[in-house]
């Protein structure tokens, strides 16, 4: 088994409402339109990777029901490496998304398989992490399971990037994972609940969240903006802003996964000779162009521009 993009994450089937407006506490709004889609933002990640080309793998949980049995046949239709993908007794993890006229959304997930993602899971993927470029993590699933993967591929002594993006969002994370991590990339809001944050806004407020991961111990902090692109710093303590292109936004659910899961994509291909800086500015045009349909995986391209 080999894959050069390996995830280690969540599923969610996305149970997805479209509405004029978010409904306030208490508040019954008619909707406009109902999709079911699958989501989680590991499977997101990886299904975006897959689809621009990158051979990758899945390590995650599914239920041992219709959910799961979809998104089973999912993943293979958009050629995701399953060999990992788990099934267990019970429920499959599922979000109940609500999504505006301005494409702002909100979003409630329930766990279910994804919450029994455990130290064994990891250790049967052993040898696909192993010969991977890339890992990818995020926080749908238990945090002692990123940790048993993060402290194996550091021990392995290769030369792979471990991508953590620290979403949904937590207000503490232990001081052990930062140095076991290449690129750790939050948002504005996941940025000021971890870094306990006034407000992150500007380039600038980015910027200062940035340099704060930094002095965590992880290689590169990296904060995405929304619209307004992103901004890393580098080892040097260089901070750069990477725009987004500007784009009618129809529906931003999945979007920070399409940013990370093309990014993962173009830096396991030895093949592109690219600076790190115009990888990022790629992996901005590929989830701004994802914002421009209804859906998540869905409106994720097969393609991108160099």
């Amino acid at each position: 088994m080999s894959a050069s993009v390996v995830v280690v994450g969540s599923c969610m089937t996305d149970l997805v409402s479209y509405v004029p407006d978010l409904p306030k506490a208490g508040e019954t709004v008619h909707g406009t339109k109902f999709m079911v889609g699958f989501g989680g933002k590991g499977a997101n990640q990886a299904v975006m990777a897959a689809k621009l080309g990158a051979k990758t793998a899945l390590v995650a949980k599914l239920g041992k029901d219709t959910f799961g049995d979809n998104y089973v046949e999912n993943l293979k239709n958009v050629g995701v490496d399953i060999s990992c993908v788990g099934r267990i007794e019970g429920a499959s993890g599922v979000a109940t998304i609500t999504v505006d006229d301005r494409a702002e959304n909100c979003i409630v997930i329930v766990g279910g398989a994804n919450n029994h993602m455990d130290d064994e899971a990891i250790k049967q993927a052993n040898s696909i992490l192993e010969n991977s470029k890339v890992v990818v993590f995020q926080q749908e699933i238990p945090l002692s399971t990123n940790l048993t993967a993060l402290r194996l591929i550091k021990s392995l002594n290769k030369d792979i990037t471990t991508i953590y993006n620290a979403a949904p969002a937590t207000n503490t994370l232990p001081d052990e994972l930062y140095p076991l991590v290449d690129i750790f990339c939050v948002n504005e809001s996941e940025a000021e609940k971890l870094l306990g944050l006034d407000s992150v806004k500007s380039v600038e407020d980015a910027s200062k969240a940035a340099g704060l991961l930094r002095t965590k111990g992880c290689k590169m902090g990296m904060v995405t903006l929304g619209s307004n692109g992103v901004v890393y710093q580098e080892e040097s303590g260089e901070n750069i802003h990477v725009p987004c292109p500007k784009v009618k936004a129809i529906d931003t659910t999945g979007a920070g996964d399409a940013f990370i899961g093309s990014l993962a994509c173009l830096l396991a291909d030895e093949s592109l000779q690219e600076s790190f800086q115009r990888k990022v500015e790629i992996a901005c045009s590929v989830a701004s162009e994802s914002v421009t349909k209804l859906g998540t995986q869905s409106s994720y391209p097969t393609s991108y521009k160099l």
